[in-house]
């Protein structure tokens, strides 16, 4: 555990805790349920101990906002085409060697949290701006598990829906009550392999797989996955194999699966750029496992990036990058050739977005601070 002065910090009051009798406190928040002396911190950065409380020392504080096309998440069966105000805070629960955010989700430093924001404003901001919703990204929001909450309520109140780009690593009770405010998610199925979770992320597999069970069956969440294919790691056809068979089996066909091109970072900086060839055939695995929907990301392929109807094989939303090139959809979400539904949350038209990416700076909104 990490010691730090908790004197200066503002903070809420945590959830999901317990003490211990040494005199411990242990979180509950996610499976590393870690036990914290007073003026420690848990391996995510934000819950520490302060007294015989756990403190979220970051709510109300991010690390930036910006605007993104919702299909950076990425999710390409969520509103396609729109704004999405995107923000994190700093930390995270994983230690993954591979984070290709880690000057985010690394952070140690409070000048990361410059950027000082209440829920009510984060949701005028994004009314205002025309986002159709709000992503916590760039860090997992599992870790401001009640900023967050907060976030989506505001946002809920006032129309905007609200995105959890995850890892999906927490635990049963929190989970439940953080996806009941949400609308949407990402996780992140980092690989297929006990093992490649305990030596390159630090946790577990099975906790993840439990999330993308309780999604599927006990919400009405939309959800894709993404898993970040790393050359010699999890590039395996066997492995690749494994994970499409098991969303087949235990999530069904019409989850999105989204393969994406590990670039070198952090702690991995031998590993060379993820060949588009190795992505293609992942893609093609999922396919042929019956996946309806396989794409392919961090690179320019509109083919592994495009909407295709499972039925006929109609394209119907065409995408280059971020920007959307063809739309084919009914204002029911149906194919308009043969009429087949294409799973998914879409409006009568696709957004206009496009690829743009806009810094926002949220004191020029309105909204009271309310930190807990």
């Amino acid at each position: 555990m990490l010691p730090v002065s908790l004197e200066h910090l503002e903070g809420t009051v945590g959830r999901y805790w317990h003490p211990l009798e040494d005199g411990r406190i242990q979180c509950d928040l996610c499976p590393r349920y870690c036990r914290l002396h007073d003026g420690q911190r848990g391996m995510c950065f934000v819950r520490a101990r302060r007294g015989d409380q756990l403190i979220l020392v970051t709510y109300g504080r991010s690390s930036g906002f910006c605007i993104d096309p919702i299909e950076k998440k990425p999710l390409n069966h969520f509103l396609p085409g729109t704004p999405v105000l995107s923000f994190g805070t700093a930390g995270c629960n994983l230690a993954c060697k591979f984070c290709q955010n880690w000057s985010i989700s690394k952070s140690r430093e409070w000048d990361t949290l410059a950027d000082e924001a209440s829920p009510e404003r984060i949701a005028q901001a994004a009314k205002q701006t025309g986002c159709k919703s709000v992503a916590f990204t760039y860090n997992d929001p599992v870790i401001f598990h009640e900023y967050a909450i907060d976030v989506a309520q505001a946002c809920r109140a006032l129309g905007i829906k609200t995105v959890a780009v995850t890892a999906g690593y927490v635990c049963k009770e929190p989970r439940e009550e953080f996806y009941r405010h949400m609308d949407a998610a990402n996780v992140d199925l980092k690989g297929f392999t006990e093992g490649f979770y305990r030596q390159l992320t630090g946790g577990h597999l099975e906790p993840v797989l439990e999330t993308l069970k309780y999604l599927k069956h006990e919400t009405k969440v939309w959800f894709e996955i993404t898993t970040l294919v790393i050359p010699g790691e999890n590039d395996s056809s066997v492995e690749i194999g494994q994970l499409v068979e098991w969303v087949a089996r235990e999530l069904g066909p019409d989850v999105p699966l989204h393969f994406t091109a590990f670039h070198p970072d952090w702690k991995m900086l031998d590993k060379p750029v993820t060949p588009s060839k190795t992505l293609a055939r992942a893609r093609q695995i999922g396919l042929k496992t019956g996946l309806r929907y396989v794409y392919t990301g961090n690179i320019l392929n509109e083919e592994g990036s495009s909407t295709c109807c499972h039925e006929c094989g109609s394209r119907l939303i065409g995408r280059f990058g971020y920007d959307i090139t063809e739309w084919n959809l009914t204002a029911a979400g149906n194919c308009s050739a043969c009429g087949t539904p294409c799973a998914g949350v879409f409006e009568a038209k696709p957004g206009t977005w496009g690829s743009r990416r806009l810094p926002v700076i949220l004191s020029h909104f309105a909204g009271s601070r309310q930190a807990g």
